[in-house]
């Protein structure tokens, strides 16, 4: 049985440093590590899914080096298939919500939540 795709307007990127706004929806932090300098009433979170996030040794690897990217997806994408439970909740969010992935790195391009958000949008079969 394959499941409905999500929505791709109902799954967002936002750094924790941008401002909450009423259409990020649900706010998730999707990093292991509670970004630097934002308090929680600022971060206006509605979960803090650590587990999801990169491994320590991975994130330390990776480092945010753009030449590490491709292997970097490559290892986040095999620790995501031990967590199906919590890929599923977010799932399951976004079919009927708009969820916002917060991060903390800079490059907006090469970090966690875009690999967790492509992982997301791909079509889950069970």
């Amino acid at each position: 049985m394959t499941m409905a795709p999500l929505p791709v307007s109902h799954l967002r990127l936002k750094r924790a440093y941008e401002p909450a706004e009423p259409g990020d929806g649900l706010r998730i932090l999707i990093d292991r590590l509670w970004p630097r300098g934002v308090s929680k009433a600022k971060a206006a979170l509605d979960d803090w899914m650590k587990d999801i996030a990169p491994s320590t040794d991975l994130r330390q690897w990776f480092g945010h080096d753009p030449a590490r990217w491709a292997e970097f997806q490559r290892r986040y994408r095999a620790e995501l298939r031990q967590h199906g439970d919590e890929l599923d909740r977010i799932r399951d969010l976004a079919r009927t919500h708009t969820v916002t992935l917060v991060y903390g790195a800079r490059d907006e391009e090469h970090n966690d939540a875009v690999v967790l958000r492509d992982v997301l949008l791909e079509e889950k079969k069970s």
